[in-house]
């Protein structure tokens, strides 16, 4: 088996047997993490920009994230925390200001993943509440690159649970050293390395393609 930690072989030269197993996260790597205009937004629709708002939004999301809760509970919770109450109509509007604020894409990132598809297994482990989970399979085809797609709503399991690496790791029938993980929360990339996997904190493209030993074309 070659690893990715050998560092300045190309990601091309992997064949059959030795085709490494890349397990992406979504957001901060493929997609984009929220924008100031997408926080703002959320913001106006709470009527709050408190730094105990971010922290009990924050706080909040693993159940959200792993289906143990609906976006009306979640969003319920959020304004019990900081001592408020959302109407309906406010977490209408919250839910749909927070998937917007998810949406972006890198679209450089699509591209390079995806077009690697056809030589190397790649999945997806990533936390992610349902609504955003189904809003993003409905807007986004090239998800249909990934083998295997394990969303945390869809497992049960939010990252950095080594049970979600776990369910990952037999949804694709490999054992934790036939894998490379690549996450941009160091976090989830030591807990990743925990389990016996590979792991890149991603911080670029530029520092994917070096840590894969792959060569722009």
């Amino acid at each position: 088996m070659i690893f990715l930690r050998r560092i300045g072989i190309a990601a091309e030269t992997f064949r059959g047997a030795d085709m490494p197993i890349l397990v992406f996260d979504l957001f901060g790597v493929i997609a984009r993490h929220q924008s100031r205009r997408g926080l703002t937004a959320i913001e106006n629709a709470a009527g709050l920009s408190s730094p105990e708002f971010w922290r009990a939004y924050w706080d909040l999301r693993p159940p959200y994230d792993r289906d143990d809760s609906s976006s009306l509970e979640y969003w319920q919770a959020v304004a019990r925390a900081v001592g408020t109450h959302f109407d309906d109509g406010q977490i209408e509007r919250l839910v749909t200001a927070d998937l917007e604020s998810w949406s972006e894409v890198d679209e450089e990132m699509v591209d390079y993943v995806t077009g690697m598809s056809s030589r190397v297994r790649l999945a997806l482990l990533s936390n992610i509440p349902a609504d955003l989970a189904a809003h993003f399979e409905r807007r986004h085809p090239w998800l249909d690159a990934f083998e295997v797609r394990g969303f945390s709503c869809h497992i049960r399991h939010a990252k950095p649970e080594p049970d979600a690496y776990a369910w990952c790791l037999k949804a694709l029938g490999v054992q934790p050293s036939e894998t490379v993980f690549i996450d941009d929360r160091a976090e989830n990339v030591h807990a990743a390395e925990a389990m016996g996997m590979g792991g890149h904190l991603f911080t670029s493209l530029d520092s994917l393609r070096e840590r894969l030993g792959d060569r722009k074309s």
